[in-house]
């Protein structure tokens, strides 16, 4: 059975964006690229909320020539990673990507046990969904050494799990990788 993943970059005080929806104090350091491009290899399948979808689609059409080494291989992960997009409104017509209207959580269930490679979620709400439904099977929250004070939390409120550390990592800009899986 796969794992679905919850890789986020967040802000000391828990938030990916701030009050005013800026998330560029969060762009990774080459390091920290090459650490999500390490992790998107094991993904098949990324679910995405509306947002966080209309975000990382530049992926899917930068120009890779000129790119720095670690984005360009990004870049081709992203494009061979299939993508479920979670909206009720958004059409999306690309590759390997499709969209559902609804989150089913039965669904992601089935879906996971189906796979051989592992799913990754993307986007707060739809994570928070996630999170509620107990189907998110390793949490790495990165956090930079930053405070914005208010915005988008990473974490949803009032879930309560009981986690079990599996890795940490500094990185030379200040930024702190806590894995962490729910023990079950």
């Amino acid at each position: 059975m796969a794992d679905l993943i919850y890789a986020v970059i967040a802000s000391l005080d828990g938030y990916i964006a701030d009050e005013n929806g800026k998330f560029d104090w969060a762009a990774p350091s080459e390091e920290l690229h090459a650490f999500f491009n390490d992790l998107q290899r094991s993904v098949g399948t990324a679910l995405y909320g509306r947002r966080m979808y209309e975000t990382m689609q530049v992926w899917g059409t930068l120009p890779l020539v000129g790119l720095p080494a670690v984005e360009r291989e990004f870049a081709e992960l992203w494009r061979a990673t299939d993508k479920v997009v979670y909206s009720s409104s958004l059409e999306v017509s690309a590759p390997r990507t499709r969209v559902e209207r609804v989150f089913d959580p039965a669904a992601v269930r089935a879906m996971k046990a189906a796979v051989s490679r592992d799913l990754s979620i993307g986007g707060a709400a739809l994570a928070a969904e996630a999170i509620r439904a107990g189907l998110v099977d390793r949490y790495a929250l990165v956090l930079v050494p930053r405070m914005v004070g208010g915005g988008t939390r990473a974490l949803p409120d009032g879930v309560q799990i009981d986690l079990a550390p599996t890795a940490e990592r500094r990185f030379a800009n200040g930024a702190v990788l806590l894995e962490y899986r729910p023990r079950r």
